[in-house]
């Protein structure tokens, strides 16, 4: 059945409480990377400023924990800390209700709400919970973005580590499914491992055996592409053949590798300098209508603080972003909405499993 996105339904400034809000107040930045004091936090949520009688603008790019800054133009901009600037003028407010000339809109994509009982079993997701339903909206919501969307995936190691689930997650990538893609120095060099010399970790991806010297293996595979100084050399001279990187390179899928204190090499595409990352990453989030996440707690926390909840489409509509996090771990699941990711949808499973069943889902 195909997809229907849900209608965004703007707030009613007509309202009393909004028609007679004050406008939004700006401060003049004193110190670089300092914000004044009372600045106002963004959130996920569609946030709207009364800049003039009114006249509320969209935050039409916001994201969580970072601030808003007016340009010499008027135009408002969300912006980190570390990006402010002696005398940037940076909202301030700390309600969210129009008091303070802002407003954020938590509902405008008014969901069906399911009837509660007061009392009642399974209201929380577990590993016990059913996804029979999850993975069909999943089939559905991917077909569509294939053509109208952008997809973000944002993977673990764990994918690499298995024969099956590297095969399915590169027929997602050739099939279309896969517009980019964010991860650490450890899933492409796994992967590359697996091309290489049919391993993870010196553990054989399909029988499980372990190596002679299989310790060795990853560091041989990082030693040779440094050598070789970048993947897609690797690629077009024939050395790596198959599996999810090789098929990022062949179908020329934007993809970050964020570097780690604990990596090893790493490979030469990886990103050491933090805040580069974080930048190279946000312009991939930024563009997302979905994230996937599979079992990488760090970086799908992170990819959640730049995500938000909506994205404003060219003609001027909103449509919500879609945010999966797919993970083992219930623990996993709840820190990333506990961190104010508020509108993640949790898949409890091994994600081995998940992209094997999810690819063969949309195979039909």
């Amino acid at each position: 059945m195909p997809l229907r996105l849900p209608v965004y339904h703007p707030p009613d400034f007509t309202r009393p409480d909004l028609a007679t809000a004050p406008l939004a107040v700006f401060e003049a930045v004193a110190q670089d990377g300092v914000a004044p004091e009372s600045y106002h936090a963004t959130s996920i949520f569609p946030e709207y400023l009364h800049v003039a009688p009114g006249k509320w603008q969209l935050l039409e790019e916001s994201r969580m924990d970072c601030v808003v800054r007016r340009g010499a133009d008027e135009r408002l901009e969300v912006v980190e800390f570390r990006r402010l600037r002696r005398g940037d003028q940076v909202a301030l407010g700390r309600h969210e209700d129009g008091r303070d000339g802002i407003y954020v809109h938590d509902d405008g994509f008014r969901l069906a709400a399911q009837p509660q009982e007061k009392f009642a079993f399974r209201t929380l997701t577990t590993r016990e919970s059913s996804f029979s339903f999850d993975y069909d909206e999943l089939y559905a919501l991917l077909a569509h973005e294939r053509q109208a969307g952008f997809v973000l995936w944002v993977l673990g190691p764990a994918l690499a580590f298995d024969r099956d689930a590297r095969q399915a997650f590169a027929r997602l990538v050739r099939a279309g499914y896969v517009h980019g893609l964010l991860a650490g120095n450890a899933l492409p060099t796994h992967d590359l491992e697996a091309a290489l010399h049919g391993t993870a970790l010196g553990q054989e991806i399909y029988r499980k055996q372990p190596v002679a010297q299989g310790h060795y293996k990853h560091l041989d595979t990082l030693n040779q592409l440094r050598a070789l100084g970048s993947i897609e050399r690797a690629v077009a001279r024939g050395l790596v053949r198959e599996g999810i990187v090789h098929a990022l390179v062949e179908k020329h899928i934007p993809y970050v590798f964020a570097g780690s204190i604990r990596d090893d090499g790493p490979l030469p595409e990886v990103i050491a300098d933090v805040y580069a990352a974080q930048d190279a990453m946000r312009a991939l989030a930024r563009r997302a209508t979905t994230v996937v996440c599979l079992a990488t707690q760090l970086h799908t926390i992170a990819t959640g603080n730049m995500t938000p909840s909506y994205r404003v489409l060219p003609d001027g509509s909103l449509r919500p972003v879609y945010f999966y996090s797919v993970d083992m771990s219930e623990f996993a699941a709840q820190k990333l909405i506990n961190r104010g990711s508020l509108s993640t949808r949790a898949i409890l499973t091994n994600v081995q499993d998940f992209v094997v069943t999810l690819e063969r889902g949309l195979r039909g």
